[in-house]
């Protein structure tokens, strides 16, 4: 069972490392432009967000230059670029990053028994020996160095702990623990960040980044297990885009740590009015529209049509929001007039656009508007007034 942050000093700070630029942009379909990865960029900056992660240099030469010109245009976060654990990625990487006020080399390298025999034919001691290269190297060129163990959560704990003790050793300051194909659960994925908080020399001076696919659905509920577990920095991307089924959600994990503040005893640095402004933009340049049922960002996240519902937000919002719309960005609450609305929310509606009908009248629309709701599933403004306009004319008996 998960227990709450207490054990931790009170609102601790949780990083919030994006990489919508670099993993989100991986999602087919959802490749960015230079100009276009510069905008994302400087309004997650604007939103922000501690560390930006602008894409990986070594793909291609575009890659390079837009996170070249990321790195000299953009302040305030943490430019990061991507590399593998070899010298001509890690070199391109550095390259591309200067000029940058805050810069942040992130080198990768595979662990998982799985990886080390079908991708990289590489024994244990290999794997070791070049991350702590690799690790080294990019600490020669960058002062802030992040490594990444890919797919570390079907590596073997105590391997695992090896190669991020060595990683720690050779110089990097930030680690993250991906859960590169979504294969986590909750409970699970937070025992290895206890595992490792027990069992690494050194991991106390250094920052737990979490990283989370959502091929089960549970990138966001396997962050926040990572959260309670001691991670202090979580990757994520806007609307949840990045490779298969996409990354932890960024808005809905900050949410998240904001609505459930006291249980997690954390806090982020993020202006969580501007998500849902951004959460469109980047909706917008890559062509993935935001479903209506998106946590946090979606039209119908603060949308109310069932009658109890809106019979209770009329009372007061708490009894069915947990956030206020204006939180994120949004401008209000919607209470939508459909089939399953009742006659409080419909005598809201009807006086709001300006009509102050008797019990007679008021009867008779209510029946004449569920039978334009059962045919046309949602009654708008307009089709609401002609309803109340023939009503009130006596035209319906």
């Amino acid at each position: 069972m998960i227990v709450s942050n207490a054990s931790f000093p009170a609102r601790e700070p949780v990083l919030i490392f994006d990489t919508t630029l670099r993993d989100g942009e991986q999602a087919p379909g959802c490749g960015m432009t230079q100009s276009e990865k510069l905008e994302v960029a400087l309004a997650l900056s604007d939103l922000g967000v501690d560390v930006i992660e602008a894409g990986f240099p070594a793909a291609s030469r575009g890659d390079w230059d837009a996170v070249h010109a990321v790195a000299n245009q953009v302040q305030g976060s943490r430019i990061c670029a991507l590399a593998r654990c070899n010298k001509t990625d890690i070199e391109l990487a550095a390259g591309a990053l200067n000029g940058a006020s805050r810069p942040r080399l992130h080198v990768f390298l595979a662990t998982s028994e799985i990886h080390r025999r079908y991708k990289l034919n590489m024994a244990k001691g290999q794997i070791i020996r070049t991350a702590v290269e690799g690790v080294a190297r990019a600490r020669d060129l960058c002062e802030d160095v992040e490594f990444s163990p890919e797919d570390a959560s079907r590596t073997e704990l105590d391997f695992l702990a090896e190669v991020v003790e060595a990683a720690i050793g050779a110089g990097a300051g930030t680690v993250n623990i991906p859960d590169t194909v979504g294969y986590a659960v909750p409970e699970e994925f937070a025992e290895v960040f206890r595992y490792l908080r027990k069992n690494v020399a050194g991991v106390e001076s250094i920052c737990l980044s979490v990283h989370c696919h959502d091929d089960l659905g549970l990138a966001v509920a396997n962050s926040l297990s990572a959260v309670v577990a001691g991670a202090r920095q979580v990757e994520c991307t806007i609307n949840g885009i990045g490779e298969r089924a996409g990354n932890c959600s960024m808005e809905e994990l900050v949410m998240a740590l904001k609505t459930r503040e006291r249980f997690f005893n954390t806090h982020t640095g993020i202006h969580t009015q501007k998500l849902l402004p951004l959460a469109q933009l980047v909706a917008d340049i890559t062509n993935m529209p935001i479903p209506r049922n998106k946590a946090i960002v979606g039209k119908n996240a603060f949308a109310h049509e069932a009658g109890i519902h809106q019979h209770g937000m009329l009372k007061h919002h708490s009894t069915y929001e947990i956030m206020r719309p204006e939180d994120v960005g949004m401008s209000q609450t919607q209470l939508v007039l459909g089939k399953h609305s009742g006659r409080h929310a419909l005598r809201e509606r009807s006086r709001a656009l300006g009509f102050e009908l008797d019990d007679t009248q008021f009867g008779r629309l209510f029946e004449e508007f569920k039978t334009w709701a059962d045919e046309h599933k949602e009654v708008r403004d307009g089709e609401l007034i002609t309803l109340c306009e023939t009503v009130s004319a006596g035209l319906v008996s």
